[in-house]
């Protein structure tokens, strides 16, 4: 059974289409776009712009010796150490293997730290 279908149907041109000039398409696409930007763009970090000073937070007090450093340094790494470890055993599959990852270059870099203060440690016996 053959059906007939109007030839309307396969006009692809619309009557809005033919109606908006070039410069009506292109204000409408500028205007997209500038919404687009302003709600998916990230903001611009003006510390990230050149020729201008990062912005510093935090800081080390100049005056602290190695030793004191490097004690804060394990505190910090072992409570990291802490937070991971109990974040993996909440966790399955591809998750807990990151955060497992994640827990044993801690644990790695902790054991640097505290091979470090001990070499400062016995380097100040040595040398009070």
């Amino acid at each position: 059974m053959d059906k007939i279908i109007p030839e309307q149907a396969f006009n692809k041109t619309t009557p809005l289409c033919d109606a908006l000039s070039a410069e009506d398409l292109l204000k409408d696409r500028a205007a997209a776009d500038r919404a687009l930007d302003h709600y998916l763009a990230p903001p611009l970090d003006k510390s990230r712009r050149p020729g201008t000073q990062p912005v510093n937070i935090f800081s080390v007090a100049s005056d602290l010796d190695t030793e004191i450093l490097l004690a804060n340094a394990s505190e910090t790494l072992a409570s990291a150490n802490a937070i991971a470890c109990d974040l993996a055993f909440d966790l399955e599959g591809s998750q807990r293997s990151v955060v497992l990852g994640i827990y044993q270059m801690i644990e790695l870099s902790k054991l640097l730290v505290d091979k470090a203060l001990d070499q400062v440690d016995q380097a100040y016996r040595v040398n009070p």
